[in-house]
């Protein structure tokens, strides 16, 4: 039997759209556009399913994998979800076309939702973020920043905040262990005087845990913070310092039903 030429399905006008904004333009040779249909083929029809599509976002570097293998099987456990890693789909391979920029402008065009996971402001997640936070993508992207909190006096509202400020006086440099211990139960009376619950044992445990780990509080840049704080300010961010705290987070993204609100506004 003779195998056929992947050939463009009924929608493929938009698809190339899409392709031609990711390579500015460029003039596509007949075998990169079968290349490219052969990867719509294959992948674009589980977005186009009656199942609820969580793109995740994030370091494929180890231990950070494990993170995003964490939020993926915390959504598979949701009936009507199609969580995915973009490294886990058929490669486009062509040597010439920027395929990376293809495929993510692909997956996460026909994705209906799209969900980052950070913990360093180096690697390719960076410029994912910086993808996400502006149309056509915000409207439908969640952000979990490790260790992220915009810590002002007027916003140390929430356990969060409290713990992150608390990581940030431990590791401090120029503190010494002493100066750091009163800091710490300083920050912990404020909280409580906040109505904030959380105690000074709690932010110590963390702190142990990530001396123990020999990892420092994850720190970024200008540029990272203000983006995860447009997120937050849309109740689209949702911080994290253990890998159990992210789990619960992920009980933050909506459901598979109903469907997304950008879908059904005509986005």
């Amino acid at each position: 039997m003779l195998m056929t030429d992947p050939g463009p399905p009924p929608d493929g006008a938009d698809i190339m759209t899409v392709v031609h904004e990711a390579v500015g333009g460029l003039e596509l040779e007949p075998a990169e556009k079968r290349e490219i249909w052969r990867f719509t083929q294959q992948e674009l029809p589980y977005l186009w399913s009656q199942r609820t599509s969580y793109f995740i976002l994030g370091s494929y570097r180890d231990p950070y994998i494990r993170r995003l293998r964490a939020v993926q099987n915390e959504l598979r456990k949701q009936l009507g979800a199609y969580p995915f890693i973009m490294g886990d789909l058929l490669e486009l391979p062509t040597d010439r076309l920027n395929t990376f920029d293809i495929m993510f402008a692909l997956l996460a065009t026909y994705s209906d939702y799209i969900v980052g996971v950070f913990e360093k402001e180096s690697g390719g997640e960076a410029p994912e973020l910086g993808e996400i936070d502006d149309p056509p993508y915000f409207d439908k992207s969640y952000v979990f920043p490790r260790d992220y909190a915009w810590i002002t006096d007027a916003n140390l509202d929430s356990k969060q905040h409290v713990i992150q400020a608390a990581l940030e006086i431990a590791f401090a440099d120029d503190l010494s262990e002493e100066e750091a211990h009163s800091k710490i139960e300083s920050l912990v009376d404020r909280a409580h005087d906040a109505g904030i619950d959380v105690t000074a044992d709690e932010a110590r445990d963390v702190i142990d845990d990530r001396v123990a780990d020999d990892e420092e509080p994850v720190t970024y840049s200008w540029v990272h913070r203000n983006k995860f704080r447009k997120f937050e300010l849309h109740d689209r961010c949702f911080p994290w310092t253990t890998e159990d705290d992210l789990r619960t987070a992920v009980n933050e993204l909506p459901s598979p039903t109903p469907r997304p609100e950008w879908e059904a506004s005509g986005e």
